[in-house]
C-alpha cells in the first residue's frame, strides 16, 4: 500500500482540518484583497482550496498526505495540487496561505521570515501564536526582530470546535505583509536581529537595565531612549517596531558589527 506520507500517519502528520464556513470565508476574503499567484500550505480535504480557487488566480496547494493530495486532484479544478512538504518547499510566490500544522507553526514562520519573494502571508495557527505575533499584550522576540521588515495583524479566534478532529487549543488568523518601505536597510537584518535578541535575553527589569548591563553609558541610552520615545521602565515587549528600529540606529549599533554583544 502506498504510504500516506514519508512521516506517518494522520495523527503524526498534525492535520485539523477547518470546518467553519465564515473563517474559509474570512481566510478567502483577505486573500483577495492581496494580489499575485498563490501557495497553499496545508491542503487537507480541500476546504479552503475550493474557495480559493474561486479568486481566478495562478494556485498551487500542497499537503504531505500523498492520498489527500491524489483525491483532491481528481475533485478540485482551478488550482495546481502537489505532494509536498511546507518545511522544503520554496515559498517564492506573493502570497502564501495556509492553515498551519499546529506542531510547525514555530519552524514555518521562522522559514516564511527568512525567505524572500513572498509579499502576503494570511495564515491559521495557534490563538496564542497569533496573538503574540501580532503583539496584543507584548511582542515576542521573533515579532520584534521581524518588526522593522514585516507587519503582523491579527483578524479573529477560531474556536477549537470549528476544526476536525478538535485541537486542544483555539486557532487563530494571522496575516503578515513585507513592509514597501522598511524601517531599517535589509543589509542591517542579521546584526539587528542579533541585537534585539541579546536585549530580549539579557537580565534586567526594564529596558534601561538591560542595555546599561550591555556596556552602554547611561548617557548614551538616556538619549536613545528618550529620541525613540521609550519610556525607561519599558520592557523590551513594549516597544513597537519603529522604537525598536530608531533605538538600533540611536545607539549606534549598526556600526558595531556585534549587534550589542
Amino acid at each position: 500500500m502506498r504510504p500516506r506520507s514519508h512521516t506517518g500517519g494522520r495523527h503524526e502528520l498534525g492535520q485539523n482540518f477547518l470546518t467553519h464556513r465564515p473563517t474559509l470565508q474570512r481566510l478567502t476574503t483577505l486573500t483577495a484583497a492581496t494580489d499575485g499567484a498563490i501557495l497553499e500550505i496545508g491542503a487537507g480535504d480541500g476546504a479552503l482550496t475550493r474557495h480559493l480557487a474561486r479568486l481566478g488566480r495562478d494556485l498551487r496547494a500542497i499537503d504531505i498526505d500523498a492520498h489527500r493530495v491524489d483525491r483532491l486532484r481528481s475533485r478540485i479544478d482551478g488550482a495546481s495540487i502537489h505532494h509536498a512538504d511546507a518545511l522544503l518547499e520554496p515559498l517564492n510566490r506573493p502570497v502564501i496561505v495556509g492553515n498551519l500544522p499546529f506542531h510547525l507553526t514555530t519552524p514555518l514562520l521562522r522559514r516564511l521570515l527568512s525567505a524572500d519573494g513572498w509579499r502576503h502571508a494570511i495564515l491559521l495557527t495557534q490563538w496564542e501564536v497569533a496573538r503574540k505575533r501580532a503583539g496584543v499584550g507584548g511582542a515576542t522576540m521573533m515579532t520584534a526582530q521581524a518588526g522593522p521588515w514585516y507587519e503582523f495583524r491579527l483578524h479573529g479566534r477560531v474556536p477549537a470546535q470549528h476544526f476536525r478532529p478538535m485541537p486542544a487549543v483555539d486557532g487563530g488568523i494571522l496575516s503578515i505583509e513585507r513592509r514597501a518601505a522598511p524601517l531599517l536597510p535589509y543589509s542591517d537584518r542579521r546584526r539587528f536581529e542579533r541585537f534585539v535578541g541579546a536585549v530580549f535575553r539579557s537580565r534586567g527589569n526594564d529596558i534601561r537595565q538591560i542595555l546599561r548591563s550591555d556596556g552602554h553609558s547611561a548617557a548614551v541610552i538616556d538619549r536613545a531612549l528618550n529620541g525613540a520615545g521609550v519610556a525607561r521602565a519599558a520592557r523590551p515587549r513594549d516597544l513597537t517596531p519603529g522604537q525598536w528600529a530608531r533605538l538600533w540606529q540611536l545607539l549606534g549599533e549598526g556600526g558595531r558589527g556585534g549587534g550589542g554583544q
